[in-house]
């Protein structure tokens, strides 16, 4: 699967910022991008596995927050990260 990575998390794909990864689930794709880039998974679920708020996942264009998720080989997925500040 195609898995495109905002420039926050790019420097855990070595400035990547479409990358590919495998899994039947949404959790397990970012349990693959966790093996091939150690540490990206934390940046985006918590301690409790659920996605962390600021942080956006679309699966087919629409956002998601459940890891459950079923994918398809095909799939692109788009992670994004919201910015904050002031």
């Amino acid at each position: 699967m195609r898995v495109l990575i905002p420039s926050p998390l790019q420097s855990y794909t070595s400035r990547a910022r479409l990358v590919t990864a495998s899994g039947a689930t949404l959790g397990a794709l970012l349990n693959d991008l966790d093996r091939r880039y150690p540490g990206i998974r934390f940046r985006m679920i918590d301690e409790q596995d659920g996605i962390r708020p600021h942080m956006m996942i679309y699966v087919r264009g629409e956002r998601t927050r459940d890891l459950t998720t079923a994918l398809d080989e095909h799939e692109e997925v788009v992670i994004m990260q919201a910015l904050s500040g002031g």
